[in-house]
């Protein structure tokens, strides 16, 4: 299993690493990875861009990717879908968050905290598209509520 902006490696690499899946992260920060790799010893972990790292074909039985396509450029995003079905085994799965609203902008008091928060993040109808368009068949789509807004929630299959 792939964890594509892994962050901490918790809680889903962690849990998936817990009942006995084999487990890849990636993720883009050095410190998360740093935490990811004392937190989740039982899983690999790489420090890479999630648009520039590379697997070999139908490596992966299932890639999960939760907050992290949305903090990715927009023109960037069908790409990366298309390498993540590649890296799917014939009937691997994808499950991932993605924009439920376009927007591309600044937050620049993230969570109450102070911190500046970039997004980039297409509707989710157009984030259906790109899923179908990279070669995997949506299963299931729902709302995940956060705030005023939201994101999309999908589950797709590699054909």
């Amino acid at each position: 299993m792939l964890d594509l902006g892994c962050g901490s490696g918790v809680p889903v690499a962690r849990a998936l690493a817990t009942v006995g899946h084999r487990v890849t992260g990636v993720d883009i920060s050095e410190v998360q990875i740093r935490r990811a790799r004392e937190l989740v010893p039982q899983a690999e972990f790489i420090r890479a861009d999630a648009t520039a790292v590379d697997f070999g074909p139908a490596s992966f039985d299932a890639v999960v990717s939760f907050y992290a396509l949305i903090h990715i450029p927009l023109e960037e995003q069908l790409p990366l879908l298309q390498k993540v079905a590649g890296w799917l085994r014939p009937g691997g799965w994808f499950l991932g968050t993605t924009g439920h609203r376009a927007w591309t902008g600044v937050d620049e008091d993230w969570l109450g905290g102070g911190t500046a928060m970039w997004w980039s993040h297409a509707d989710a109808t157009t984030n259906r598209t790109w899923i179908t368009q990279a070669g995997l068949m949506v299963e299931q789509e729902e709302f995940v509520p956060e705030g005023e807004g939201g994101h999309a929630l999908f589950w797709a299959r590699r054909r």
